[in-house]
Formats: C-alpha cells, sequence, structure tokens
C-alpha cells in the first residue's frame, strides 16, 4: 500500500527542516559567516536540494549570496565555467554543494589564494546531510579533537591492528592533522563537510604488515573484506574479490608511462587516520565513512595534496572498523572505540 499523503507531506516537510538546521550549522558554527560579508553557494542539479539549504541559511544571515548551478555534464578534475571561477575569487565564502569535488580545481586554489574561506562537500545528498556527520555539534567536536594533541607530540611508532586481520606498523612522518574538524573560519581556510578525523603521512618505506578493509572502499561499502599487503611502505599485493580486481587495474593504469622508480609509488601508504565525528555513519559515502567514529582509513598513491613528497595520478581510501591504534605507549583507540590515554 501507498503511504497516505498527507504522511508523506509531513515527512518531506521534516527533512526540509532537518536540512535547514544543517546548513544552519554550515553557514554559522562551521564558516561563522558574517552579515558584511558575500557568499557564493555553487551547487549542481544531483546535489540541488542541499544547495538551497545552504543558500536560505547563508540568505538569513547576509543579503550578499548567490547560488549557482553546475552543469549537468561536470565531472571530477574538470574545471567550473570561467563565470563561477570568477565568482569563487570574489567572495568571502564559498559553498561548493556538488557530486564532484572542486577541491583540486585551479578556480578553488585561486579562490584560497584570494583569502576565500571555502567548505566542499562533494557527493552529499539530502538524507546524509539532514541527519548524518553534518548534525555533529562541531565546537565541541573541534574542543575533543584538540585535547588529544598532548598524546600525539613526540610519540612517532603506530601500531594498528583489528579483529578482521589488521597488522600494521609505520613511523609517523610529520605532525598529526588536527585541523579537520569543521570550523574553518580563518582566511583561505578550507573544509571538507562532513568533517572529524584526525590523520597523519606515514614516512615513506616505514609501513610493514597486512590491512584488512571490511567497511568500505572508495565510498563503496564493502560485501568481500580487501587484504592488502604492504612492505617498506608500498602495497605488494591486493586481494578481495571483484574490488580487488578493479583496485589492481586502476593502479596499472596509473602507472602507464611512469618511470619504473616512481611507478612503485602509486601503492604508497600515503594516510592513515581515524574518524572522530560521533555522527556519522558507515553508508557507503566517501566523505562521510572516513569521518566516521569507530572507523580507521588508508590511503594509498598521491600525498602532495597532504603535504608530502609523493606525486602519482592516483589517490583512493578504504575504511576498516573496530580498529585499534597503539601511538607508543598511548591507545588511541581500542576496537573502534575512542580512548586517547597512556597506558
Amino acid at each position: 500500500m501507498s503511504e497516505p499523503e498527507d504522511t508523506t507531506a509531513a515527512r518531506e516537510e521534516e527533512q526540509e527542516k532537518a536540512m535547514l538546521t544543517a546548513a544552519r550549522s554550515v553557514v554559522m558554527t562551521c564558516m561563522q559567516l558574517r552579515s558584511v560579508e558575500a557568499v557564493l553557494v555553487i551547487t549542481d542539479p544531483e546535489s540541488s536540494e542541499v544547495g538551497r539549504a545552504l543558500y536560505e541559511a547563508a540568505a538569513e544571515v547576509t543579503e550578499r549570496v548567490l547560488l549557482m548551478m553546475m552543469p549537468p555534464g561536470h565531472r571530477e578534475g574538470t574545471e567550473p565555467p570561467n563565470p563561477v571561477a570568477d565568482l569563487m575569487r570574489r567572495q568571502d565564502v564559498v559553498l561548493m554543494a556538488t557530486k564532484y569535488s572542486l577541491t583540486h580545481t585551479r578556480a578553488r586554489a585561486t579562490a584560497s589564494r584570494e583569502n576565500v574561506r571555502i567548505a566542499s562537500l562533494p557527493g552529499i545528498d539530502s538524507e546524509t546531510f539532514a541527519s548524518g556527520g553534518m548534525t555533529a555539534d562541531y565546537n565541541a567536536l573541534q574542543k575533543e579533537i584538540s585535547s588529544l594533541n598532548p598524546l600525539l607530540r613526540r610519540r612517532r611508532e603506530v601500531h594498528v591492528t583489528s579483529e578482521a586481520g589488521t597488522d600494521l606498523k609505520f613511523t609517523t612522518g610529520g605532525r598529526w592533522i588536527l585541523e579537520d574538524n569543521g570550523i574553518c573560519n580563518r582566511p583561505g581556510a578550507i573544509t571538507n563537510l562532513p568533517a572529524g578525523k584526525i590523520f597523519v603521512l606515514p614516512k615513506e618505506g616505514t609501513a610493514h604488515g597486512r590491512i584488512v578493509i571490511d567497511g568500505s572502499w572508495e565510498g563503496q561499502k564493502l560485501e568481500t573484506p580487501l587484504s592488502i599487503l604492504v612492505a617498506e611502505g608500498i602495497v605488494t599485493d591486493i586481494s578481495g574479490g571483484e574490488v580487488a580486481e578493479a583496485i589492481n587495474r586502476k593502479m596499472d593504469v596509473a602507472r602507464t608511462g611512469l618511470r619504473p622508480s616512481k611507478s612503485a609509488l602509486v601503492g604508497n601508504l600515503a594516510e592513515f587516520g581515524f574518524g572522530m565525528n560521533p555522527r556519522a555513519k558507515l553508508i557507503g559515502n566517501s566523505l562521510e565513512d572516513i569521518v566516521f567514529r569507530g572507523g580507521a582509513y588508508f590511503g594509498f598513491g598521491n600525498n602532495k595534496a597532504l603535504g608530502g613528497t609523493v606525486g602519482v595520478p592516483l589517490h583512493v581510501r578504504g575504511v576498516c572498523r573496530k580498529a585499534s591504534v597503539a601511538l607508543e605507549d598511548v591507545d588511541l583507540l581500542v576496537e573502534g572505540k575512542v580512548i586517547g590515554r597512556v597506558r
């Protein structure tokens, strides 16, 4: 039987209210928009409901707000149309709710150099926006993430394990990154939303062991876990059904035309982190999955955008459930629960 019309209408109204509440959180808490500032909301046909909610929330704060619709044919990595790019660099705040990310475009980089504050919500949908990681208390999340800083300093040896079979050790190559907390209030700052993770770049050549990805891969929930062997910081084997075969093919394509020494770096262990967002869920959305509390994630390939030195034409991520993460004498996670204390 079909749902009564009044029930459907009530549900749609409730969804709209929840979306507007989430949009207000983006505008007022994350971006800390002021009434004198100019805002550009960029969206596309697939993310337009989220884009319109962001527009409405911004319009409650400032009259200087524009909504731009990207063409349906836009794809990952391609530049926005010139009029959009020109508008981006002339704003105080840009909010990007699009199916494909605009983060790595020249237009975004130019806007950042002009001190524009930017939030990117690639792949966001109405349900996720209204009830997932976007509904977190980002001020509280910022405080909790910052509180772990004393434990993360001057400790470099990491050991990641899980009941599924992960057993990996590596040395950190720099400081842990604590800025992915959703608060984007400095000129030129950029954030992905939903936010809420802590991550680090492993020192090249130091990672050894096995990673079992049993949550999701690149936003696709997994039925069959992936087993990834790593030696001297480089992936040596990937197994686990059709997804593993697809990953191997993708890596082979990325190696095409690279000299042998650089070809191996396509399998570089580029990034490791764990989610801190208590409202995020493992749902098969790449941004939501890597911030959900209870998961740890691994990135492979390029790490230059994160401050590393490996520049190869690939960056992919996978999430494992209920990992334990030890940082020398500190338990950061135990079976997915954030502990953050010295043993």
